[in-house]
């Protein structure tokens, strides 16, 4: 019995250890990831736009960055409203427009400092939204910030955000856009 055990570990052994043929090598999927994911990574704010150009500068695997959000409603000539237009701006100052952007990715990153005005994660929500894709919210808390300020940000990105965390700082932002494979 105890010589059955050594040749069936034995010939295990030989057959995880064994040289794989080209043949057989064509079907393996490289590590990491084959395919590259779309990322857009948006700040909310002047403060998140400034943690943006330091991370962006980063080498990524295919992730965009925005600097900004800005959006307008207007009214067609007939008095009827036209709805919200939203445009990202991207590091290079080109205006991106929201909807195509967040249609193109993968998934979406919202980085918004403690406190800061952070209303505009709904639009990008509803974006997201729209078009099936995942939103992660960052806050990024400031020097000398606060629960309040924190809770201020909470309130209006946990509606929004599949995923809501509260960040460190730049380095754990780093880590996070890493970890969803940016």
């Amino acid at each position: 019995m105890a010589s059955d055990a050594g040749k069936i570990s034995g010939a295990m052994e030989s057959e995880s250890v064994r040289m794989t043929t080209a043949k057989e090598a064509a079907f393996r999927i490289p590590y990491p990831n084959s395919l590259q994911r779309a990322a857009k990574v948006i700040a909310l704010d002047p403060v998140a736009a400034g943690i943006v150009d330091v991370v962006s500068k980063k080498p990524w695997n295919g992730a965009r960055f925005f600097s900004s959000l800005s959006f307008e409603t207007g009214r067609k000539p007939d008095g009827t409203s036209k709805g919200v237009e939203a445009w990202l701006n991207d590091l290079a100052g080109r205006a991106m427009d929201l909807y195509q952007e967040v249609a193109e990715a993968d998934y979406v990153v919202v980085i918004t400092a403690a406190g800061e005005d952070a209303r505009a994660a709904r639009l990008v929500g509803d974006a997201c939204r729209a078009h099936n894709k995942s939103l992660t919210g960052l806050i990024v808390p400031q020097q000398g910030a606060g629960e309040d300020e924190v809770n201020k940000s909470l309130e209006f990105l946990r509606p929004n955000t599949r995923m809501l965390v509260v960040a460190s700082g730049i380095d754990y932002v780093e880590s996070m856009l890493i970890a969803l494979r940016a």
